[in-house]
C-alpha cells in the first residue's frame, strides 16, 4: 500500500520514523512518501519536504511567514494528488494538518491522524471538524478517549510513543567522560527547547539561575542546527557544559532539570528527573492564549495525572528567583522531590500500554485491509 505522511516538527519526525518502522513489519511492500525529516527518511520514506522549512513558532512568526506556509500547503496538495496514496497519515502539527485533512476529505482520500491536535486545550469545537475530516484518530494521551466521546466519536488510544523511545534507549556508558562531566557536583539539565523563539525567551533566565548556583553542574541539551549565538548567555558562563543531540543521555545522569514546556517535559518525567517547567510568550500571544486555552495545565505529566505533579512557571512567574527556590527543592532531599518522584511512577504506569508505534501500525494496516468501511 501507499502511505503519505505529513509531519511538521522535530518530535513528529521521531514518532513518524518509529511508526514507519512498525508499519513495514505489517506491510513489507509499503511505499511511503511525504513531509518529515531525516529520521523518517532513514526509516524508508521518500522525503519531499523537510520539517525544518515549516518550524514556525507563535502567532507572529506564522503571520510573518504566511507566504511560505501557503506555498508549502499548495505543494502538499499537488504532491498528494500525484502520489495517489491509499491513506494520508497526519502527525500532530495541527494548524497545517487539519487543513490537509479537509483537503483530503474533499478529494475522497482516506485520512488517519496519529497524535491528535490538542483540541481539548482550546476551541473545543474543532473536534467536530476533526471528526468530519478524519477517518481514524490514534491518540497518545489516555484522557483524549473520554474527551472525544463527548463528540460521539470513538477513537483509538495506542499508548505514548515517548515512552517507546525511552524504553528502547541505550545509554552511552562513556557519556560523562566524553563531555567532561566527571564531577562531584550534582548535574542540573537545562532543556531550553528546539525553536529559536524558545531559546531567545528561556536562555537569559536560565543563565541567571546558573549564576545563583555555583555548587551545581549545569548542562544544556543543545540543538546543533540552531544558530550558536542563541545560546550565548549560557556560553558566556565558563562552568556551563553543552551536549548536542544527547538529551536522553543527559537525563540519565541529571539530578534535576529546568525544561521549556513541550514534549521534553514528559520525557524528563519518564526519566524520573524532578523538574520545573517554564514557558513565556509575547505579550500579545499570552493575552490571546489566556482567553482561549481551557486546559488546567501546560505540562503533559500534569494533564495525564489530572493534578499538579510539576510546578509550572508561566510568563511573569518565569523568573530567576522563583526558579532558584524551586530548583533547591528539586535537587536536595526534600518532600517536594520525593513526592514528584512518586507521582512520576503513576504517570509512567498510566502510559505503559505496550508500544504505541506497534499498536498504531497494527490498527492502520487492519483498517486499510479489513475495515475498508471504517
Amino acid at each position: 500500500m501507499r502511505y503519505y505522511f505529513v509531519a511538521g516538527e522535530r518530535s513528529g519526525d521521531l514518532h513518524g520514523s518509529n511508526l514507519i518502522k512498525a508499519l513495514r513489519k505489517h506491510d513489507p511492500q509499503a511505499d511511503m512518501r511525504g513531509f518529515g525529516g531525516v529520521q523518517m527518511e532513514a526509516a524508508g520514506m521518500e522525503l519531499k519536504v523537510d520539517y525544518r522549512q515549516m518550524a514556525f513558532m507563535g502567532l507572529v512568526a506564522v503571520i510573518a511567514n504566511i507566504g511560505s506556509i501557503i506555498r508549502l500547503f499548495n505543494f502538499c496538495k499537488r504532491d498528494i494528488l500525484s502520489y495517489k496514496p491509499d491513506v494520508v497519515i497526519l502527525i500532530d502539527y495541527a494548524g497545517f494538518n487539519m487543513r490537509v485533512a479537509r483537503f483530503c476529505k474533499k478529494n475522497n482520500l482516506k485520512v488517519f491522524y496519529y497524535i491528535s491536535p490538542k483540541v481539548w486545550a482550546w476551541n473545543t469545537s474543532r473536534a467536530w471538524k476533526l471528526k468530519a475530516h478524519v477517518d481514524r484518530l490514534f491518540s497518545i494521551l489516555p484522557f483524549e478517549k473520554d474527551f472525544f466521546k463527548k463528540f460521539d466519536w470513538e477513537i483509538d488510544y495506542v499508548g505514548n510513543p515517548v515512552l517507546d523511545a525511552i524504553k528502547s534507549f541505550q545509554p552511552d556508558s562513556d557519556f560523562r567522560q566524553k563531555n567532561n562531566l566527571v564531577t562531584d557536583k550534582k548535574i542540573v539539565a537545562l532543556l531550553p527547547g528546539s525553536r529559536k523563539l524558545e531559546l531567545k525567551r528561556m536562555i537569559p533566565v536560565m543563565a541567571e539561575v546558573v549564576n545563583k548556583n555555583p555548587d551545581y553542574q549545569f548542562v544544556v541539551a543543545a540543538v546543533q542546527t540552531l544558530p550558536p549565538e542563541l545560546y550565548l548567555p549560557l556560553k558566556e558562563i565558563e562552568s556551563v557544559k553543552f551536549v548536542y543531540e544527547s538529551t536522553y543521555d543527559l537525563l540519565t545522569h541529571a539530578r534535576a532539570a529546568i525544561v521549556t514546556s513541550g514534549t521534553a517535559t514528559l520525557e524528563t518525567g519518564l526519566f524520573k528527573v524532578p523538574q520545573a517547567v517554564i514557558y513565556k510568550a509575547s505579550s500579545l500571544e499570552y493575552f490571546i492564549l489566556k482567553r482561549l486555552v481551557k486546559a488546567p495545565f501546560i505540562s503533559l505529566s500534569n494533564l495525564i495525572a489530572n493534578r499538579l505533579v510539576i510546578k509550572e512557571f508561566i510568563q511573569h512567574e518565569m523568573n530567576a528567583d522563583n526558579l532558584n527556590r524551586e530548583l533547591k527543592q528539586l535537587v536536595e532531599e526534600t518532600p517536594v522531590r520525593t513526592k514528584m518522584l512518586l507521582d512520576y511512577n503513576e504517570v509512567y504506569q498510566i502510559l505503559d500500554t505496550g508500544s504505541a508505534s506497534e499498536n498504531a501500525a497494527r490498527l492502520v494496516v487492519g483498517y486499510l485491509t479489513v475495515g475498508k468501511n471504517t
